[in-house]
């Protein structure tokens, strides 16, 4: 067979899954139409609509934004430096006199001069270097600078000390029977012999506290000091200190100047044990017992090795000769201090530490590089030179670990008052000083008062800062937030320290302060926003529109808050900023608004209505914000029940809304040409705009959420009808404007009428969905299918309309293809016998095929499918209308056109792409399938056919025609059938008087199986719709007769009449192979055997009628003689109503 036979659509093969409908941008397009109606008078003029529609973008792109919690990655949106923060010259530490100044200078010179120990390799050890680093720091000239050098040269040198603490050893040697030993500690300063040692060939004998003159000088006593026994242990803890120097002329300091003089610092660590022997038997001691105590080991440790800055580490024991056994460690901590300065500071009774802290602000101010742009991110970094002259000082006063964090953190904090520092280096000197704080013994009163007027001048800083929090740490600016989480961070270490105070610096709690200071923060926020945006001395219309500016601004600042500031401030210092912040402003702006709201209710305007619109969509949002988060109640807020005052103007504004609606719609389709957008869009420019406008206002719908349920369905009603009208309009301009365009002669596809069915399309999508999301809370009216009920009948009503618009299109487009169609059908009616059958299909195939090539190029999926369904039943019909021309003709024409059928179906199918096959065999391919099976059927099996529909026929209607209650059986014995009609019930009324005159006629079909049986009749029951029969008819017939196919007894019930032709009133047709005694032998021979079956009236169906005209255009006699016995029945119907 020709590949014709398989004939599919390559184009339907390819249809794609229409893409899923997305917002696009609305292009305005050029000049509008005239005005199409008298508007209501207003803010709004007539117009297209564009300004009006461009005004709700806004409002929607404002809100855009505000979907969902904040994300703190989109606040961020800034990596500038951060503002700068205010400060003040005079908030730092008191000026210093010139006096002062010289002394402070004096000190520090004297401090390089008379150094004491080993540099280390991060400090400068060049003192000319230091020198100059100083002069630079007081700025002095150099001959000022040279004479204040000879000044402190013939200053009296500083007397220095030996600062050493004895703090623990491990693993040292038991002595002790028991396994341990009792350890303590001797040690001194070994003073230096007057005479370099030379080196010895030999190992160096180190030296020992034992009285022996072998040994050299022994130490004097009184330069020896000892530290307490602990008792067995191998592990002695002490933390002793003690201070050692000479007893005699040469100082400690002369010394170390002597380097070549010095023998060393001897005896440190060095370990004795009284031993204790046990008992003898009598448990004392002979006087010829030696009680010496036991060597562990000894340290020797030269004086000019002890680093500037001191050193805390663990020293190896040695042994004093190669004889010795000893072994452990011992921790010691070393520093050479002064004990007396001859300088103008220590003569006027200034303390170490206050000098130190004034030498340290003097640096500060002199390394902080303040012109530079990043100044306010200095960490505190100091040069060399003043590293080593701090490091200097400090070991030489005498400071503690814990005194040096203090002094740091108090010049450090006074300095950020007045020139900014990083916080993060301000935290680090706290975060130093809390370490140094628990390891070390409280501060003198003197020192813990002054760091405590540090720790309240630094938070009153701090506090000013929060107050204006917005203005130097804007949550847009990653930098500024980062400070402002460090800055937190340092008002809590403050917190940590208040215990540790006997003098407490904060009379309250600091973070009721911190809430305090915040909330007077957002409140001079609030005032200065005010007074800024709607001042209270404007006209309410003027105050309006800054008051929309304002609550916008405050919307914008809670999400800041709730997405930046709650997190740091709720994890830092436990206050709930968020909350504190959003109920204080809620409450500000509730007050305006509810003040505002009733002045401008009894002026109500269009202009008015807008902004309160405006204002209202803004305050909504600020509730839903609260709801949004979990554990938050919108009833407790201020705005609570703030929608009763909008209600007139929401009125009014969606009054607007319906009519600059419909100017839109009117004026984008005055400027289409009705042509796609673009290659990638197969509807025009006016759709494209209508589905935007009704997304807008289902978006707007959405941001209203209007809580009243009462007042919700009466706005949601009202909006809902307004859409559908304004669809609907949309439609009828469609329709004026395709039809006003003049069509291609011959032009059997119109692109403007596919164009305006898929607009028809795109608009019933859009307006669908707009209407789904106008769903109001559920009140009043219940939901069906999720949706309130009016909202559902209105949205189901549009639907049916948009379809029968799309119906109506589709009619419209395919009529042009209707004679083409005809002409290809009775081009196959007409081919003769000797074409093949593929042959005489293809031209009507190829026409299809180009046809519907183009029909999907110009088509979305969904109106492709209406034109293919319209097309395949004006295809069915035409093949039905060539049947019924051509009667009484030879088989091949009926197989040619089943054959025509098949490739169709094939074809429009399309391998699953095309229409689907239920779709494609029901309604018209039925009957046309039928038709043509008939026409290939005997005369017999045509009538066999005609009583098989008539029992496969259902009523509509069950009880539209009455009900027949009859009984039926076979009683093989005497080879009949017996009939009983019993009764019948619910007749029509075919009289005048609204009665009947029934009577049942019963005959048995298909006549060739029942040749000689006639039909039997009851008798005729007057003026009723119920009438009673209980009439018995006998049939003689074989029981084989019976089985045979289509065998049925036939109840036609006729109403009588006297005058006229009887009327039909129903029938009813049972099969008699299923009834008692032809399925199996009778039991007993009963002949009311049976139960009583009812069957429901009817008239014949269009399926049944199908055989009869199929026997009408017979010409054999069996089938003429069946059509003229059966016409006179027919006669007496009406047709089926």
């Amino acid at each position: 067979m020709s590949s014709l036979l398989e004939i599919k659509s390559s184009v339907l093969r390819q249809v794609q899954a229409c893409p899923s409908f997305l917002r696009r941008t609305e292009e305005e397009l050029g000049s509008t139409s005239t005005d199409p109606q008298e508007p209501i008078t207003g803010a709004w003029k007539p117009g297209d609509g564009v300004e009006f529609f461009a005004q709700i973008r806004l409002i929607l792109k404002k809100r855009e934004g505000r979907r969902g919690l904040p994300c703190p990655e989109i606040l961020l949106c800034s990596g500038l430096p951060s503002p700068a923060e205010p400060v003040d010259p005079n908030r730092g530490l008191r000026a210093l006199t010139q006096e002062e100044v010289e002394m402070l200078y004096e000190e520090a010179l004297y401090t390089v001069l008379y150094r004491a120990g080993t540099m280390g390799p991060d400090q400068v050890d060049d003192q000319e270097a230091l020198l100059g680093y100083l002069q630079q720091v007081f700025g002095t000239s150099p001959k000022e600078h040279e004479e204040a050098i000879e000044h402190v040269k013939k200053a009296k040198a500083p007397t220095y000390a030996l600062k050493v603490s004895v703090i623990c050893a491990k693993n040292l040697l038991a002595k002790d029977p028991n396994g341990f030993s009792d350890p303590y500690c001797m040690l001194g300063i070994l003073p230096a012999s007057g005479t370099p040692r030379e080196p010895s060939p030999h190992k160096e004998q180190r030296f020992s506290f034992r009285k022996s003159a072998k040994r050299g000088n022994p130490l004097p006593a009184k330069c020896i000091q000892v530290t307490a026994v602990k008792s067995s242990t191998l592990n002695p803890v002490w933390k002793e200190n003690f201070l050692l120097d000479h007893d005699d002329d040469v100082s400690l300091v002369e010394a170390c100047r002597k380097l070549n003089e010095v023998i060393g610092l001897k005896g440190m660590s060095r370990y004795f044990k009284q031993i204790v022997k046990s008992a003898r038997a009598n448990g004392t001691a002979g006087p010829t017992e030696d009680h010496t105590d036991d060597f562990l080991g000894c340290l020797n440790i030269p004086v000019w090795e002890v680093p500037v800055a001191g050193e805390d580490r663990w020293f190896k024991l040695e042994p004093r000769s190669s004889a010795s056994r000893v072994q452990g460690d011992c921790q010691l901590a070393l520093k050479l201090i002064t004990t007396q300065r001859d300088t103008g500071m220590s003569q006027r009774g200034r303390s170490g530490f206050l000098s130190y802290l004034l030498l340290l602000s003097r640096l500060l101010q002199f390394e902080h590089p303040a012109q530079e742009p990043n100044s306010s991110s200095w960490r505190g970094e100091l040069s060399g030179p003043a590293a080593t002259v701090l490091c200097l000082h400090g070991a030489q006063s005498n400071l503690s670990a814990l005194q040096l964090a203090v002094l740091h953190w108090q010049v450090s904090s006074r300095h950020h008052q007045t020139r900014t520092l990083d916080y993060g280096y301000l935290l680090g000197l706290l975060e130093d000083m809390q370490a140094h704080w628990e390891e070390a013994a409280s501060l003198p009163q003197e020192q813990e008062e002054s760091l405590a007027d540090s720790f309240s001048a630094f938070s009153e800083f701090a506090l000013r800062l929060l107050r204006q929090l917005r203005d130097y740490f804007p949550a847009t600016n990653s930098t500024a937030v980062h400070r402002l989480e460090l800055l937190l961070k340092c008002l809590d270490k403050l917190q940590l320290f208040q215990p540790s105070f006997e003098i407490c610096p904060f009379e309250t709690e600091l973070n009721m302060d911190i809430a305090a200071a915040l909330k007077r923060g957002n409140r001079e926020w609030y005032d200065r926003l005010l007074n800024t945006k709607s001042p209270r001395e404007q006209p309410g219309l003027q105050r309006l529109a800054g008051l929309v500016e304002l609550v916008d601004t405050v919307y914008g600042d809670l999400q800041s808050c709730y997405g930046i500031y709650a997190s740091l401030f709720h994890s830092i210092i436990k206050i709930d900023f968020f909350t504190l912040t959003f109920r204080q402003l809620e409450r500000l702006v509730a007050e305006e608004v509810w003040v505002l709201t009733e002045e401008l209710n009894p002026k109500m305007t269009l202009e008015v209505a807008s902004q309160l619109f405006e204002l209202y969509l803004t305050l909504a949002d600020i509730q839903r914000f609260w709801s949004s988060i979990p554990g938050r109640d919108s009833r407790s807020l201020a705005l609570a029940g703030i929608h009763a005052p909008f209600l007139p103007a929401v009125k009014l504004w969606l009054q607007v809304l319906r009519d600059q609606a419909k100017w839109r719609l009117q004026g984008a389709v005055d400027v289409d040409t009705l042509e796609p957008m673009d290659t990638s869009s197969k509807h025009s420019s006016s759709a494209a705009t209508a589905s935007l406008c009704f997304s807008h206002i289902q978006e707007l719908w959405a941001c209203l959420a209007w809580p009243d349920a009462a007042q919700a369905q009466g706005l949601g009603t009202q909006l809902s009808q307004d859409l559908c009208e304004a669809a609907l309009f949309y439609t009828e301009l469609l329709r004026k404007k395709v039809h006003s365009q003049p069509g291609a002669a011959g032009e059997a596809v119109s692109e403007p009428l596919c164009v305006v069915l898929n607009n028809v399309e795109l608009l019933r999508r859009a307006v669908g969905q707009a209407l789904r999301g106008l769903a109001w809370p559920e009140g009043a009216a219940g939901l069906e299918a999720g949706l309130p009920r009016p909202l559902l009948s209105c949205t189901q009503a549009l639907d049916e309309d948009l379809q029968r618009e799309a119906r109506t299109v589709t009619a419209h487009l395919t009529s042009k293809m209707v004679g083409d169609i005809r002409k290809y059908v009775q081009h196959i009616s007409l081919s003769p016998d000797s074409i093949q059958n593929d042959e005489a299909v293809a031209p009507l195939m190829k026409y299809l095929d180009e046809k519907l090539a183009l029909l999907n190029a110009l088509l979305v999926k969904e109106n492709l499918g209406r034109v293919l369904e319209a097309l395949w039943e004006l295809l069915l019909q035409a093949i039905l209308q060539a049947l019924g021309a051509n009667l009484d003709v030879s088989a091949d024409f009926y197989s040619r056109f089943h054959f025509t059928l098949e490739a169709l179906v094939t074809f429009f199918h399309a391998e699953g792409q095309g229409l689907p096959l239920e779709n494609l065999k029901d309604g018209s391919y039925k009957r046309l399938e039928e038709e043509l099976r008939l026409h290939k059927c005997s005369t017999r099996e045509c009538i066999e056919q005609y009583y098989l529909d008539k029992l496969k026929q259902r009523s509509l209607e069950q009880n539209r025609f009455g009900r027949l209650s009859v009984r039926c059986h076979y009683e093989v014995a005497e080879q009949r059938l017996a009939v009983e009609v019993l009764h019948a019930a619910d007749l029509l009324p075919l009289d005048a008087n609204g009665l009947s005159d029934p009577f049942v006629i019963v005959e048995l079909g298909p006549p060739h199986l029942f040749p000689l049986v006639r039909s039997q009749r009851t008798q005729v029951k007057s003026r009723t719709l119920h009438p009673v029969y209980d009439e018995l008819f006998y049939f003689s017939v074989p029981a084989e007769a019976c089985r045979r196919r289509g065998a049925c007894v036939l109840f036609t019930v006729m109403d009588h009449d006297w005058l006229s032709t009887n009327d039909f009133a129903g029938e009813a047709a049972l099969g008699l192979g299923s009834i008692g005694g032809i399925v199996r032998s009778q039991v007993g021979g009963s002949t009311r055997a049976g139960q009583p079956i009812t069957l429901h009236l009817r008239r014949p169906r269009a399926q049944v009628r199908s055989a009869l005209r199929m026997l009408e255009g017979r010409t054999n006699r069996e089938a003429q003689e069946f059509v003229k016995r059966l016409r006179e029945l027919e006669k007496c119907m009406e047709a089926d109503p």
